[in-house]
């Protein structure tokens, strides 16, 4: 894979880890209700979770574009449409959402089954993936090349997710993004409709 494709994979790998949402309030709760370590076993876990969803996709998304090409355009055109989604739930977020969870006592082994859970319990992150994996995914790409799109979306998701839980175990950080959560609401929300409108626009291979 050329670099300055895998470039492009790795930010939209990024803009998708960052997006608010269930995963963000999971290692948010663990980070606060446990602390650092808690967090980052949460962000470990559900990093699992997202690599079993992206292998799933990007096996199945080459023989969709081989055998099936109008179904292959249709599952893309509906991932687009839940990229589309959360951008305008973000939108309208305000400052409400994610930022605010409520601290729970809570164990390594909780924050492990439920950062496995939460990934695996979300099945629009198979619509996700479409969406962002269709853009570098072909029929004749080599098991290498996939192995590549697969360990980077769970490498930037884990690295985004532990990076959240040690920095908001600093106590002065939480209040500042809840201060400004929602420019991070507008930004996010924008990033992601624009990322929508990239996939419509059809494939970068």
């Amino acid at each position: 894979m050329p670099l300055t494709l895998w470039l492009s994979l790795a930010a939209i790998c990024a803009m998708g880890a960052m997006s608010p949402g269930p995963s963000l309030a999971l290692v948010l709760r663990h980070t606060l209700g446990g602390g650092r370590l808690f967090g980052v076993i949460a962000a470990i876990f559900h990093t699992l979770g997202v690599g079993f969803y992206a292998l799933l996709t990007v096996w199945g998304l080459g023989a969709l574009i081989a055998g099936f090409p109008m179904l292959f355009q249709l599952i893309t055109w509906c991932g687009a449409a839940y990229l589309a989604w959360l951008g305008f739930q973000a939108l309208r977020a305000g400052k409400a959402g994610a930022l605010h969870p409520a601290a729970m006592a809570t164990s390594r082994g909780q924050a492990a089954k439920e950062g496995v859970l939460v990934a695996l319990g979300n099945p629009k992150l198979i619509l996700f993936f479409v969406a962002l994996l269709s853009q570098f995914v072909s029929p004749d790409m080599s098991a290498l090349a996939k192995a590549i799109i697969v360990l980077t979306a769970m490498v930037i998701d884990g690295g985004w997710y532990v990076l959240v839980a040690v920095v908001l175990s600093h106590s002065r950080i939480l209040p500042w993004l809840q201060k400004n959560a929602h420019w991070i609401n507008r930004i996010t929300g924008v990033l992601l409709i624009v990322l929508a409108l990239r996939v419509v626009a059809g494939p970068l291979v």
